[in-house]
């Protein structure tokens, strides 16, 4: 299906925002004003936003610690984000959440989570809630290469299958589990989707470089789910541009690997030579929306420096429910 005009710039405009988002903050983690680890997203635009375009508010999703893009893609306020990474108490969780723990609820944002795996089990738990509300609605838990190999992921999974939960395990194979390959580390020589075969339910795989593959794919899977035949999964094959955490020296890396798959595995340089390709966009539209990028990150930046810091009695505030 062609997607409009609008369509192709939001999709673009939602892919920039998150590599320049995640390429300020590398620079900015340098000066010191920013606590805690921070694990950033940029060359896997593609997938977040090939599947949150997808999505209403109403449908969940469950992120990673490096869930930064999904976090935008699924609509997440930019200055709020970027006020909760730099510790405000103006930030979307008031500074507790930080860079690993951010989460939205209004927006169907369900968290980042620090512990590989542990989002599986919540967005089961999700799924299930929107089948027994019959509202049609799904729950997508977002996992690494990593998280494939944890019990927890296998669980949610297999009650994924058994209860026929409206589940989507996306699997955005990188190729690194933190410093070890995804040839190494995958018993089924670097396969996850056959993994999530073996519990009973579809799969599919797609280029994750690629907004258009996923897009479709996504399309495809959704239209599946949506229609009450259970569970599914995806693989899509991604490049992470920096390294498993700010700071780390990727020694794991080969000569020239970042160098070439930013050059070839660029998800913004192909959607660029895709649509003016086909002109269906010309550069000048896409160069506008680069300016446009730029200067809210700019001023997401500036309203985050000037945020308000938390008080000694924040510590206290929002640690239990009252009901």
């Amino acid at each position: 299906m062609q997607l409009s005009r609008e369509a192709l710039l939001r999709a673009y405009r939602q892919m920039k925002l998150i590599r320049e988002f995640e390429e300020r903050l590398h620079v900015e983690i340098q000066t010191g004003e920013i606590a805690g680890f921070t694990h950033l997203y940029s060359g896997q635009e593609a997938v977040a936003v090939g599947v949150c375009e997808h999505l209403t508010v109403e449908d969940k999703i469950v992120s990673t610690h490096r869930g930064h893009g999904h976090c935008l893609a699924k609509g997440c306020d930019v200055n709020g984000m970027m006020k909760e990474i730099w510790g405000s108490r103006e930030g979307l969780c008031k500074g507790k959440g930080g860079s690993m723990h951010i989460a939205d609820v209004e927006q169907g944002m369900l968290g980042a989570n620090g512990i590989v795996g542990a989002g599986a089990p919540i967005a089961v738990g999700a799924a299930l809630s929107a089948k027994i509300d019959g509202n049609g609605r799904v729950s997508i838990a977002f996992s690494g290469d990593g998280a494939c190999n944890q019990g927890t992921t296998f669980e949610a999974m297999n009650l994924a299958v058994v209860t026929q939960a409206p589940a989507i395990f996306v699997f955005e194979n990188n190729h690194y589990s933190e410093h070890t390959g995804v040839d190494y580390a995958v018993g089924t020589a670097g396969d996850i989707a056959s993994r999530a075969e073996a519990f009973g339910m579809k799969v599919w795989r797609a280029d994750g470089t690629d907004f258009f593959a996923v897009h479709d794919t996504m399309r495809e899977l959704l239209d599946y789910v949506r229609a009450g035949n259970g569970p599914a999964a995806v693989e899509f094959d991604t490049e992470r541009f920096f390294g498993h955490f700010e700071g780390d020296p990727q020694r794991y890396r080969g000569p020239g690997e970042l160098d070439r798959i930013r050059e070839e595995r660029n998800c913004l340089m192909k959607f660029r030579a895709s649509v003016t390709g086909a002109k269906l966009l010309d550069h000048a539209d896409l160069d506008a929306v680069d300016d446009e990028v730029m200067a809210s990150i700019e001023a997401a930046v500036a309203a985050a420096r000037a945020a308000e810091r938390p008080t000694p009695e924040d510590v206290l505030a929002d640690v239990y429910i009252s009901y």
